[in-house]
């Protein structure tokens, strides 16, 4: 299957034979998923640091085996698939953001994961944790808001 001749539909009828076990369906999604992971992760990582040139693919391969690794995924439909997607991406960056602002590691000594270092410059981690727990804060007045607010910014939905 070509991903430019796969319909939406197409995507979320094998996301739910995913959903029901099927392996063999898992197996025609991947590439189909993988350009739309990767778009969602350079839209996410355009913010960030422009020295890195693993950023993208860093995030896009730790949110994959994220995704893949789900023991009974229940997907409704493609645009939920990518709505959790995007929400990986997202806590991917938020707890490599926490783990930079932890002094308690190592007595202070800096140890970055290689991917990790390809992610998030230890200068935007508070800015990410600020910005995760204002969603979070958000949720508790407004869920529906918190999820628009989510994808417009961290999947770069566009919204009409």
């Amino acid at each position: 299957m070509d991903t430019l001749s796969v319909s939406p539909q197409e995507v979320t009828q094998l996301l739910a034979d995913w959903s029901r076990g099927d392996d063999a369906a898992f197996t025609k999604l991947t590439p189909l998923i993988y350009d739309e992971l990767r778009r969602l992760a350079h839209h996410h990582m355009s913010g960030q640091r422009a020295d890195h040139t693993l950023q993208t693919t860093a995030l896009v391969n730790e949110a994959y085996l994220r995704l893949a690794d789900q023991t009974n995924p229940s997907w409704q439909n493609r645009a939920h698939f990518f709505a959790v997607a995007a929400r990986a991406m997202r806590q991917i960056v938020v707890d490599y953001a926490r783990n930079q602002r932890s002094e308690k590691r190592g007595g202070g000594a800096l140890k970055i994961e290689l991917d990790e270092a390809a992610i998030v410059s230890p200068v935007e981690s508070k800015e990410i944790v600020d910005l995760h727990e204002a969603l979070e804060r958000l949720a508790t007045l407004d869920s529906r808001k918190a999820q628009v607010v989510e994808l417009k910014y961290f999947g770069g939905a566009q919204l009409r």
